[in-house]
C-alpha cells in the first residue's frame, strides 16, 4: 500500500490557512481525480460540538459517492482540522475510524499538516499509520 500523500503544495496552503483561519474544526472530502492529483471538496462540520469534534454533512458524502459511482473523482479520505491541538489522530479519531484504508488529513491551528492511513492494527492508537505528504 502507497504509504504517501501527493497533494499541490497550493491546496496544502489553502487547507492550513483555512484551518489557521477557523476555531472551529473543518473538514472536507479527499477526492482523487482521474489524471491522480488530489482535490478536496470542503463540507460542513455538523457535529453537535464543532470546536472539538467533527461530523462530515452526510449528504455531501453520499453525493461524492454516487458521483464517484458515475465516473467521477474517487472519494480515497477526508480532512479535519484540530484548532487548539497538534496534527496527530486523537482518541476519538481513532474511535471513529474503520480501517478501510482511507486517508486522514490533520491540519493543527499552529500550520503543522500530517496524513494518515485508518489500518487495523495501526502504529497510532491502533488504527493509523502514517503518511509521508508530498507536495509539488
Amino acid at each position: 500500500m502507497d504509504m504517501t500523500l501527493r497533494i499541490s503544495r497550493s491546496l496544502l496552503q489553502w487547507l492550513v490557512a483555512e484551518a489557521g483561519a477557523n476555531k472551529k474544526e473543518i473538514c472536507g472530502l479527499l477526492l482523487r481525480a482521474p489524471d491522480g492529483g488530489i482535490v478536496v471538496l470542503p463540507c460542513a462540520n455538523v457535529h453537535p460540538m464543532p470546536a472539538t469534534r467533527f461530523e462530515l454533512d452526510p449528504a455531501a458524502l453520499l453525493s461524492a459517492h454516487r458521483a464517484a459511482r458515475k465516473g467521477g473523482d474517487t472519494v480515497v479520505g477526508h480532512y479535519h482540522s484540530h484548532p487548539s491541538g497538534d496534527a496527530m489522530p486523537s482518541l476519538t479519531d481513532a474511535a471513529q475510524a474503520t480501517a478501510d484504508g482511507a486517508i486522514w488529513l490533520i491540519v493543527a491551528g499552529n500550520g503543522e499538516a500530517r496524513a494518515w492511513r485508518a489500518v487495523g492494527d495501526g502504529a497510532v492508537h491502533g488504527r493509523f499509520d502514517p503518511l509521508t505528504i508530498l507536495t509539488d
